[in-house]
């Protein structure tokens, strides 16, 4: 029996031996060699060369060859943000969205909630709505997630000072989503849904309350009001209007 014990016992001892064997030169393949830290070296250089795919793929490398190290969680961060200067803001958030489930209270996860806000509300811009357009026009889902993001972010890590910045990001991201609101009463009202219009005002005076575009709600519930003659409702929401916002002036526009 004891003969038989130490048989085990050595058949363990090899098979352990033989997949620490095997692990190291599993690492040694993926790893060329490197250190964590040689072959983080070695993606800032693919970096500063301009082959940003192939220090992704490093990146890459030193998470499954290096796991717990540093450099592991570092790359995880270089990835998402190497994916988000690219504008692939999608993969960025799927990124981001791993690293946080797998460092959930790490001193550097604030930024992983914050950057996938930053990917969030990116993914709603375009280029012409400095002089053209408005992304308070089109859908606003990418907005609404940014926006949740973002308040996850404060939730979870109120002192950070991504947090700061977040909070910051919170009252334009609001401006757009009551904006879009407003179009969508616009909408309502042209195509004399009225009722329709009369509740998407209500719903951003309540909703968004100190944006800019609850003077507008105001003024086009009072007309839509007109258009029901509901008399006194329409001179109520004017009443509102005139004391809150006494110099307002119209600056939408009702016409196809």
């Amino acid at each position: 029996m004891k003969i038989l014990s130490i048989l085990v016992i050595f058949i363990y001892s090899f098979f352990i031996t033989g997949c620490l064997w095997q692990e190291e030169d599993k690492r040694e393949s993926i790893s060329m060699g490197l250190s964590p830290k040689g072959m983080y070296d070695l993606a800032y250089k693919s970096i500063d060369s301009g082959a940003t795919d192939e220090a992704l793929k490093i990146f890459e490398r030193i998470k499954a060859a290096y796991p717990s190290s540093k450099y592991a969680l570092q790359s995880e961060l270089d990835i998402a943000y190497r994916l988000f200067k690219r504008e692939r803001y999608e993969d960025t958030i799927q990124s981001l969205n791993e690293t946080i489930k797998k460092y959930p209270n790490h001193f550097i996860t604030p930024y992983a909630y914050y950057l996938r806000g930053l990917a969030a509300e990116s993914m709603s811009k375009s280029l012409l709505d400095i002089v053209l357009t408005d992304n308070a026009e089109r859908d606003t889902t990418s907005v609404k997630n940014a926006f949740n993001y973002y308040m996850s972010l404060i939730k979870k890590f109120p002192e950070s000072e991504y947090s700061s910045e977040a909070k910051s990001r919170l009252i334009t991201l609001r401006n757009i989503l009551a904006r879009h609101e407003l179009y969508v009463a616009i909408f309502y009202t042209k195509q004399k849904a009225f009722i329709a219009a009369i509740n998407r005002c209500k719903f951003i005076i309540e909703k968004y309350p100190n944006t800019p575009s609850v003077p507008a709600a105001l003024h086009l519930m009072a007309h839509n009001y007109d258009l029901i003659d509901a008399i006194d409702l329409a001179k109520d929401s004017r009443r509102i209007l005139k004391s809150n916002y006494p110099k307002y002036k119209p600056h939408y526009s009702l016409n196809n």
